[in-house]
């Protein structure tokens, strides 16, 4: 997606150069010669990018009045001004004043090329320095290597640089937005933004507000513009997380939105034209709530270009050991604690069990092991170590004790209650994956279904 530069400059040479210089380059433009033209401009659709003149002949205020106009409304939006009768004080007051960099004219182009290709680097980089200082360092990787994931992240890879619309569906916390993520850091918007609006955390009436943005007032200063997140989404990707939550009037008018991608701010009369790629993701079956009349068909299919779906973390067993150490890493990079690694019987322990919170319950864990695992720096933690809920649903194999009524049995029957035991941990870490268990166990197939036959165990026929 090209950069959009607004010019703005009263002399018509000096703006058919620039605008020339940069579209060779290979960046959209706009131009303005006053004031009014410019924050109408501005006020439009935000840009990437100002290049700004400090003098304007037959205008209502200079380039410096025009900055802090803009930087009130929008301080992101980075700008480089320009000037024939520049000082040092001139250069002085525009950088206190927010500007990137301040260039005399007659400029050179390499000068003026190099000065933009790093104001929009720096505003890129600020962008998502503030994005991860507000989320916290969000995930953008699909990790694990089961076949569910590795069908997903290659969904994933074809789906991306197209720019269709996508909606994703799973479970709470399975990693919906991670995999939203994924796909913008992948596609050619990739250095565009990344703008979420979550349905769920969100009143109904403010909806259309934190959506469509709001116009200014007749005084900026008392009520000034504010851009919602399609128009702060422009050039990149939104999503529109937990797209069900979204109210019915809402749906009607994100509908339009979507077709004609422009939209009217909250108070205002003048459309707005932006280029959003939309993603959206669900938890719920949006065939039933169309069904219910609380979602609109028309948006479901709009949404609805290339479906996606996150399996829940009990179809990915196999995942967790991988996922369980890479968050325990980043829980000890994070905390600024020595790291710590886990046994095998508490990683089959996290595999028995069902996780109805799903990678975000894993996660959770991770953190809370870190912190109060009763365990020496250096020391394995092990499945005693896990919450109770944990391990009250895995195979008993995985706390053994002396004193239990194994040591009463026969030898027979006591190997054949560890046989039974240890292969339903193994079958459950695999997934039920008899071609996997049987290698990880050293039997061949045959063999293994002779056994789990002899034990009275069920097994699925998986891989």
């Amino acid at each position: 997606m090209a950069h959009d530069i607004l010019i703005v400059d009263d002399e018509p040479d000096i703006r058919l150069l620039i605008e020339g210089l940069l579209s060779d380059e290979g960046y959209e433009t706009r131009t303005a010669s006053t004031a009014e033209e410019a924050i109408a401009a501005f006020r439009q659709r935000r840009p990437s990018l100002v290049i700004l003149d400090v003098w304007l002949q037959d205008s209502t205020m200079d380039g410096l009045g025009i900055l802090e106009i803009l930087h009130r409304e929008e301080p992101q939006v980075p700008a480089i001004m320009i000037s024939g009768h520049g000082t040092i004080e001139m250069a002085v007051a525009a950088i206190q004043q927010g500007a990137y960099d301040f260039i005399e004219k007659p400029f050179k182009v390499d000068r003026l090329l190099l000065v933009v290709r790093r104001a929009l680097e720096a505003a890129l980089l600020a962008r998502e320095n503030a994005e991860l200082r507000l989320r916290a360092g969000p995930e953008n990787e699909l990790i694990g290597h089961s076949p569910a994931i590795v069908a997903l992240r290659a969904a994933i890879e074809r789906v991306a640089p197209t720019g269709s619309r996508v909606l994703i569906s799973g479970a709470a916390g399975v990693g919906k937005e991670v995999a939203a993520r994924l796909i913008h850091r992948l596609s050619r918007r990739a250095e565009g933004p990344f703008v979420v609006l979550n349905g769920a955390t969100l009143s109904p009436g403010r909806f259309e507000e934190e959506l469509f943005g709001i116009e200014a007032g007749p005084d900026p200063t008392l009520r000034p513009r504010r851009a919602g997140v399609l128009e702060r989404a422009h050039g990149g990707t939104l999503l529109l997380d937990e797209v069900s939550d979204m109210p019915l009037e809402t749906q009607g008018k994100i509908v339009r939105a979507l077709q004609d991608q422009t939209f009217e701010r909250i108070g205002g009369a003048a459309r707005v034209r932006v280029d959003v790629r939309v993603i959206a993701t669900t938890n719920r079956d949006l065939q039933a709530e169309i069904a219910a009349g609380r979602f609109r068909e028309d948006l479901y299919y709009r949404l609805n270009v290339v479906p996606l779906r996150v399996p829940p973390l009990r179809e990915r067993r196999e995942d967790i050991p991988e996922l369980a150490r890479h968050f325990l890493q980043r829980s000890a990079e994070s905390a600024g604690m020595p790291r710590r690694a886990l046994s095998t019987d508490a990683l089959t322990a996290l595999q028995a069990y069902e996780w109805p919170g799903n990678v975000r319950q894993l996660r959770n864990l991770m953190d809370w092991l870190m912190i109060m695992a009763p365990v020496a720096p250096g020391d394995l933690i092990r499945a005693d170590s896990l919450p109770p809920e944990i391990t009250s649903g895995a195979p008993t194999v995985l706390a053994l004790d002396p004193h239990a009524d194994i040591m009463a049995l026969p030898l027979r029957e006591a190997r054949d209650m560890f046989e039974s035991q240890y292969l339903q941990a193994q079958l459950l870490r695999f997934s039920g994956h008899i071609s996997r268990t049987a290698q990880f166990v050293g039997l061949d197939r045959s063999a293994l279904h002779r056994k789990l036959k002899q034990l009275g165990l069920q097994s699925e026929e998986r891989g």
